[in-house]
Order: structure tokens, then C-alpha cells, then sequence
């Protein structure tokens, strides 16, 4: 079988994706780390609960929506669990699926730091890209991501809306979600 070579253009936009990819989790984890000692992971876990109805899911659907394995995820949770974060429970509906619940100190712990983790999501992605930058930004990683896996949560969340206003050349209406709503809606919830 013969090598497919990227072109000249595709490898400069496979080495941005590349370097972009390496050093966007890496900054927002040293960041998170300073103000919280705890990672990006940790982190998204955490905004995951947080707008979840009830603040609470079945380990299995926060697993799917943190992109882990449920034994990655269940190591985090018993770390969050034992900051007074989150707890874990038999779910109310089946005894058999255990559900992971944000708690009231984890939530307040979570408004305080969305603020400073928005202001640098924003200064390291956002600040320097215009409307059509984050529609085209949104499009390609739905694009990519369908590829790799046509049944994340993700793409089913909100995409009509979300491909509806890229195609029309606008943002996505404010009744999308985007996604990472989390990095707004945990400081509004504790306010």
C-alpha cells in the first residue's frame, strides 16, 4: 500500500492542530493547577455535574461526557470525593447504576474558579479570533469529531442549530449550547 503524503497545506494544518492540541491542555492545566490544584480533567468532570440536572449523572453518562474511561473516571471522582466535591450514590430509579452528585461546596468551589478559567479560555482562545473564526472553529472540530466518533454527546447537542447558523454565516443562537457551557453557567449557578 502506498503512502497517502499530506500536502504542503494539510501539513501545516496538521502541525498547527498538533501544536495546538499539546499546548492548549497543557496551559490550562498548569492554570488550573495554581488555583486549585486540580486539572483540566478534574475540572471538566466538575462542569459536567454542574449542568446536569440535579447536578447529577450516572457514572456511565459522565464518563461518555468527559470522554474517559470509566475506570479513568471513577479514580478522579474518588479524588473529587474526597475533596467534599462530589459524592457517589445508588441512583434513585436502579440500585445497579451508580450516579456521581456535585455537592454544594464543589459547586461553590466551581463558581469561584469558572470565572478565572473563562478569562483564560477566553485570553487563549478566543480573544484573537472573530465571529466567523469561532463558527469555523466549531464546524471543523464537529466535522473531525464525527469522524472519530459519530455518537459523542457533543454532536448531538444542538448541532441542527449550531450547522444551521455556520451555514448562514452567523454565530450559533444563544439557544445552542456550546461545547463547554459549563465555563459560564457554573458562576451564574453559584451566584
Amino acid at each position: 500500500m502506498a503512502a497517502q503524503w499530506l500536502t504542503p497545506d494539510e501539513r501545516r494544518a496538521w502541525l498547527a492542530l498538533y501544536a495546538l492540541t499539546s499546548l492548549l491542555p497543557a496551559s490550562l492545566d498548569a492554570h488550573l493547577f495554581r488555583e486549585a490544584r486540580i486539572t483540566l480533567f478534574d475540572y471538566h468532570v466538575l462542569a459536567m455535574l454542574s449542568e446536569s440536572e440535579g447536578t447529577r449523572l450516572p457514572m456511565s453518562e459522565l464518563a461518555a461526557r468527559s470522554t474517559a474511561s470509566l475506570s479513568r473516571l471513577s479514580h478522579v471522582v474518588k479524588k473529587l470525593e474526597g475533596r467534599g466535591w462530589v459524592t457517589r450514590l445508588p441512583s434513585d430509579s436502579d440500585g445497579r447504576v451508580t450516579t456521581a452528585s456535585l455537592t454544594p461546596a464543589g459547586l461553590g468551589m466551581l463558581a469561584e474558579l469558572a470565572v478565572s478559567h473563562v478569562s483564560q479560555v477566553r485570553s487563549l482562545v478566543f480573544d484573537s479570533l472573530d465571529g466567523r473564526d469561532v463558527a469555523d472553529l466549531e464546524r471543523v472540530g464537529r466535522k473531525i469529531l464525527r469522524g472519530m466518533d459519530s455518537a459523542h454527546w457533543i454532536l448531538s447537542d444542538g448541532e441542527a442549530a449550531a450547522e444551521g447558523a455556520v451555514a448562514g454565516g452567523v454565530a450559533p443562537s444563544a439557544g445552542s449550547r456550546e461545547p463547554l457551557p459549563a465555563l459560564h453557567q457554573a458562576h451564574d449557578a453559584g451566584q
